[in-house]
């Protein structure tokens, strides 16, 4: 059986990771974009992150520029913003497809285990992928889900 610990990934730094590093850890894994009206949901993301982190959640954001251009920056720009405008510390990967012939391969996996929309594609940015801590698919949320209202998912998931 295929888990979100099987993927890799490259950082934001260029840096190749294994998802496998996560392995004992919730994930909310979160496609972003830097200029889209939902943008302000990256407080809401390192506020979970810096609530839970020490009990074992980690926040991925995996900046994408499919919906609407709206996130045109390269790595340096991408990093800049989330780290000075919302203080960003939670992981952040490199910018990926999540839909389409060119999409992540983690992407293509998240969409196949909780298809969301016909077809499984994801509508727009800050869509939002909760994996337990043995790398399976809880739960998918739309954009228009704030951070904070996923919380009491990610604790059942920590006690358990």
């Amino acid at each position: 059986m295929t888990t979100a610990h099987d993927f890799d990934a490259t950082m934001i730094d260029g840096v190749d990771k294994r998802l496998a590093d996560y392995r004992g850890k919730v994930l909310l894994v979160v496609n972003t974009a830097s200029q889209c009206g939902f943008t302000p949901q990256y407080a809401g993301l390192e506020e979970l992150y810096k609530a839970y982190a020490d009990r074992g959640l980690v926040v991925l954001g995996f900046p994408c520029d499919q919906f609407g251009q709206q996130e045109p920056g390269d790595a340096e720009e991408i990093k800049a913003f989330c780290s000075l405008t919302y203080d960003v510390t939670f992981p952040m990967f490199a910018k990926v497809d999540v839909n389409g012939d060119d999409a992540h391969p983690l992407y293509a996996w998240l969409r196949k285990e909780k298809s969301g929309l016909p077809g499984g594609k994801i509508k727009w940015n800050f869509t939002k992928f909760l994996v337990d801590a043995d790398g399976t698919v809880v739960k998918r949320y739309g954009s228009t889900t704030k951070p904070p209202s996923i919380a009491g998912d990610i604790e059942a998931l920590l006690a358990a």
